[in-house]
């Protein structure tokens, strides 16, 4: 059992890039808590995907036990956090469960707009924080410029910021130092009734679920009953323990501390992120205050390449929703691909993710239709209809109104390239809402349709600012807007997996873009195809791909030229029902690279 005056509780929480998996990796090995050999770079990133991208993807804990300068022993638990926007949500459940964070400023780049994206998150929570300023190691480091930027942008006094270079080890001690003398105590009743936070769960073959918790009251043993607040299901305590990175059983955990439980849970459903966990006799009566749930923001289709793995996919895509709360699915099936998943992410880093690891982790080949948002319609009748797909619109008739949700992006941007991305924003139907200054650099905040930036918003902010660009957002509600249903005809047929959902004014222009480039990757048949897009029964676009020719005149030589013309005209006759009854193949390439265009 540890003093509460002994245990500190934080998190690391930075933009991507800045350096919060190596400052981590540098904590663990400088206390000594994993030996030099079985140390490596990113310790605590366990997926393969995230080692080789190089990004953190789920927050991880470990437990530390440093001795300070003072000579007492302490308890670090220490929770590593995602930078990117997508996952977002793992920050925001990470800082309920501890009482400090460590913001780690890179000192040659300045504050991003993550960084202010998640410090908020740090405020919200009611965070003592510790400003640290990485990388001094290198030439381009000017720590004086960014401590001040610190205090301009976020408000926050970084005169005593702690300058470290997670790399080579420098200031690390300090860090520590820092972390015992500044950081808060958790607070905690021993003796009340058991309250512990339920922050994350996953899935292990061997063990069933595993929940990570934070116990706020009360002490949680082993043999326990106990019960989940809100679904009131029971389970007996099988093990608790904690992770150094290794994971180790101990007897209980006490007030403040961070650990893990397993109880022969069965489903990850089981446990939802943010529930309370109690006694099941003499247990809390007020469940703690959770987080908010995660909401998907895009959606999009996936369907194995040979429809005979659509059993192994719906295995893959269970698998995958165990581990990871904020995915969603449900089945769709499509004319044009089959059997498949209509699945919602947090954004399209998400997305790539997900889909990553059901290429590399079960071995399908998945097609992915076009990356959608749910709309709003409003009906006639007065009813309000959500739209996730496109493809299953409505009857225009019974249509009062469309809705499409945005967001507020905040972008920060050196100032030579803050023309371009204005311009970017404004091709995006977006409306500016202010523009400031913190030094050499320009922020600009945006409301934007969330439709315009799902597709390719992301890569075009990054290659017109060469990568200096930096972006985040969060939903702000939904608008109405003049909104309209584009499909795409190949032969008179309609192919759903091609519908998307574009702005009036732009739809031309879209709609040409997409035929002349099918007209590329559809092959040519016998018979000459017409490619057009339409809306509702206009045609707005139209290219046609030419016919293979045979030439049915070869076994004539000299003679009537009226034999000549009957050969043709039998041929003319033939291409005209074949083009009646004629299936148009469309390659598997053609999906994904018609929709990947607005360029």
């Amino acid at each position: 059992m540890t003093d509460l005056a002994h245990i500190r509780n934080f998190s690391i929480v930075a933009h991507i890039d800045h350096g919060k998996s190596t400052l981590a990796d540098r904590l663990i090995q400088e206390t000594g808590t994993v030996k030099d050999r079985d140390m490596k770079e990113q310790l605590l990133d366990a997926m393969d995907i995230e080692r080789e991208r190089g990004i953190t993807i789920k927050a991880n804990t470990v437990r530390i036990d440093y001795r300070a300068d003072d000579g007492q022993d302490y308890v670090l638990n220490l929770i590593d956090t995602p930078g990117h926007v997508d996952f977002a949500y793992e920050v925001s459940r990470s800082m309920r469960a501890v009482e400090g964070s460590l913001l780690v400023v890179d000192s040659t780049q300045g504050v991003e707009a993550q960084t202010l994206a998640n410090v908020y998150q740090a405020i919200d929570a009611d965070h003592e924080i510790v400003p640290v300023l990485n990388k001094i190691d290198l030439p381009a480091s000017d720590c004086d410029r960014v401590a001040e930027q610190i205090e301009d942008v976020i408000g926050i006094d970084a005169s005593g910021a702690i300058q470290v270079s997670a790399k080579t080890g420098q200031g690390i001690h300090e860090t520590l130092e820092a972390i015992v003398t500044q950081l808060p105590a958790p607070a905690g009743d021993r003796d009340a009734p058991l309250k512990a936070m339920l922050v994350d769960s996953w899935y292990d073959a061997y063990l069933g679920v595993i929940v990570l918790v934070r116990v706020m009251d009360g002490v949680l043993k082993k043999g326990d009953r106990v019960r989940m607040m809100s679904n009131g299901s029971l389970h007996h305590v099988d093990r608790i323990g904690v992770f150094r990175p290794q994971m180790e059983t101990i007897g209980e955990l006490g007030p403040g501390e961070i650990g893990f439980l397993t109880a022969s849970i069965k489903q990850v459903r089981d446990t939802s992120v943010g529930d309370t966990i109690t006694h099941e006799k003499k247990g809390a009566t007020e469940p703690l205050p959770g987080f908010h749930p995660s909401v998907p923001v895009v959606f999009c289709g996936l369907f194995p390449v040979d429809s005979a793995e659509f059993e192994d996919l719906r295995d893959a895509i269970e698998k995958l929703a165990l581990n990871d709360a904020s995915f969603s699915y449900e089945m769709e099936t499509s004319a044009a691909l089959g059997f498949g998943f209509r699945c919602g992410f947090l954004g399209l880093l998400h997305l790539e993710v997900i889909r990553d690891r059901i290429e590399r982790e079960y071995g399908i080949d998945l097609i992915t239709t076009a990356p959608s948002v749910i709309y709003h319609i409003y009906m006639r009748d007065g009813t309000m209809r959500e739209l996730h797909n496109p493809a299953d619109m409505p009857d225009l008739t019974h249509v009062d109104h469309l809705e499409e949700p945005r967001i507020r992006a905040t972008i920060l941007v050196p100032d030579d390239y803050l023309g371009d991305v204005l311009k970017l924003c404004q091709d995006r139907r977006g409306i500016q809402e202010t523009l400031t200054y913190a030094g050499s650099r320009a922020m600009v905040v945006y409301d934007l349709p969330l439709n315009e930036v799902v597709f390719d918003f992301y890569d075009r902010l990054k290659s017109v600012t060469k990568g200096y660009a930096s972006f985040d957002y969060q939903l702000t509600g939904y608008r109405a807007d003049n909104l309209v249903k584009m499909q795409i005809l190949v032969n008179d047929e309609p192919v759903d997996a091609l519908s998307v959902m574009v702005h009036r004014d732009r739809a031309e222009m879209r709609g040409r873009a997409m035929v002349e480039k099918l007209k590329d990757l559809i092959p040519r048949h016998m018979f000459k195809i017409p490619i057009q897009a339409a809306i509702g029964g206009k045609v707005i676009a139209r290219e046609t791909l030419s016919a293979l020719r045979k030439d049915v005149t070869a076994k004539c030589y000299g003679g009537d030229a009226t034999r000549k013309r009957k050969l043709l005209e039998k041929q003319k006759a033939g291409k005209k029902k074949m083009r009646q009854f004629g299936k148009v193949d469309i390659p598997q390439e053609a999906f994904i690279s018609a929709l990947k265009m607005d360029s």
